[in-house]
């Protein structure tokens, strides 16, 4: 009988420490990713101007619009072509364009290294 109990000892022991380490490393489960497609930034021409969330538009902020997707949610945008990500926050409506499941703010396109494409094709994955 001690022996059983030492073996599920050893186990929960593990367990925890597992649980800890991941705790002090800040690890923590690979953000869910809901979808794949294309995406676009926003012209020049909309900065000021009110989102579908009612705050403005500035380009320096990293935002997106979504078609679904509650505002205030956040969301991590991988450039498939080159691996880079950024998070954004979903404050407008959009976009409006076929095929297209994504507008960035223009600061957001530059960290994906997206402004002399244009239109390149990412990952949506969810933050919590």
């Amino acid at each position: 009988m001690f022996r059983h109990y030492s073996v599920i000892m050893m186990f929960t022991l593990k367990f925890w420490f597992v649980f800890w380490l991941l705790s002090v490393t800040g690890c923590s489960p690979a953000p869910k990713v809901l979808d794949a497609g294309l995406a676009s930034y926003y012209a020049d021409f909309f900065q000021g101007k009110t989102t579908a969330s009612g705050e403005p538009y500035d380009s320096i902020r990293m935002t997106a619009a979504h078609r679904e997707l509650p505002f205030g949610q956040k969301v991590l945008v991988t450039n498939l072509s080159n691996n880079r990500t950024v998070e954004v926050t979903i404050n407008d409506r959009g976009p409006y364009v076929q095929k297209r499941i994504i507008d960035l703010s223009k600061s957001a396109a530059k960290e994906l290294q997206m402004l002399h494409e244009g239109v390149v094709k990412v990952e949506i994955a969810l933050i919590d």
